[in-house]
């Protein structure tokens, strides 16, 4: 038994140190819940070579959300590492800023494909409300749904973070979602799309220099099919998108009572905490996840504590149906 165990010892002793950002190195951890994996063995403020690229994307599909600890990185290594699973581009709420010039320093870096969520007002104080999501939940969405070619996946890169953990973040997996339909619900939606409503942004607030819709015919905003095939998986997702207070969301042919009872049960369906894994985040934390088929939600931030994120997009397609 001692030969044995110098054996192992020396074994241990001679066998290489796994390192950063090599096969060797990578460990892909799931969360056990229905969505996301931790990522461990890589830094993203250095180049990450293409082998390891491409087992990060083949880990970004099946688990549809990676995330990354202890990252520190600047704006140009950010973009470097979100540019491993897509072309960055330049988020669709910038286009109201800019056009009512309430664009600030605040809410902005000087790389354009880089965006600051933050709770913070325009004198860097922690606030409930401000121009963005401020401290306010955040309800279920798909990242940008109301744009005719939504991005097909997003990051967020926590900066400073509240020390009470408020702010979480959850996501959900929408193939899981509409393969696990009442047959009746997956028939009512078949071949059906539903208006994805460009006025108001994810906690409900309206963007700048938009008027507020009062009837179905005043929301801005595409149709998108309500069942949507991934363009690299070939798989089958729910499409939501989002939806506030009605007019804003409705499913295209069908009279406002009917719609509105459709998409309670559909989203009811959608968003049941079987489906969903929750973040808990912490600073230095790199969030990827795909757009495409997992929503996002995210709870009240203490609105007396900063929260800073970085955020990115990437470039994405028509949404194809399914």
């Amino acid at each position: 038994m001692e030969i044995t165990q110098q054996a192992q010892s020396s074994a241990a002793a001679t066998r290489p140190t796994p390192v950063a950002n090599t096969l060797l190195g990578l460990q892909i951890v799931p969360t056990g819940a229905a969505v996301g994996a931790e990522v461990r063995g890589i830094d993203l403020s250095q180049p990450i070579p293409d082998d390891v690229a491409r087992a990060l994307r083949d880990a970004w599909s099946q688990y549809l959300v990676l995330l990354f600890r202890d990252q520190e990185m600047t704006p140009e290594q950010y973009l470097r590492a979100a540019s491993i699973f897509g072309r960055p581009q330049v988020g669709a709420a910038r286009a109201y800023f800019e056009k009512t010039g309430t664009l600030d320093s605040m809410h902005t870096l000087p790389v354009p494909e880089i965006s600051i969520l933050s709770n913070l007002d325009s004198q860097g104080n922690p606030v409930m409300e401000n121009a963005g999501l401020g401290s306010m939940e955040v309800v279920w969405h798909s990242d940008n749904s109301y744009i005719e070619e939504p991005p097909a996946g997003s990051t967020l890169y926590s900066r400073e973070i509240p020390n009470d953990s408020t702010g979480k973040t959850s996501f959900n997996n929408q193939y899981l979602a509409y393969d696990e339909m009442p047959p009746d619900l997956k028939k009512a939606i078949e071949g059906k799309r539903s208006k994805q409503d460009a006025s108001r942004n994810s906690a409900g607030t309206l963007r700048p220099g938009v008027k507020k819709p009062e009837k179905p015919e005043d929301v801005p905003g595409p149709m998108h099919p309500m069942v949507r095939k991934h363009p690299v998986t070939g798989r089958n997702a729910l499409y939501l998108g989002r939806r506030r207070v009605f007019p804003s969301q409705f499913i295209e042919g069908l009279a406002q009572e009917e719609s509105e009872k459709l998409l309670d049960r559909i989203w009811a369906h959608a968003t049941q905490p079987k489906y969903a894994w929750t973040h808990v985040w912490r600073v230095g934390d790199m969030l990827v996840w795909d757009n495409r088929c997992a929503m996002h939600y995210r709870e009240p931030v203490n609105s007396t504590q900063r929260r800073v994120m970085w955020r990115s997009q990437f470039q994405g397609e028509k949404v194809l149906a399914g």
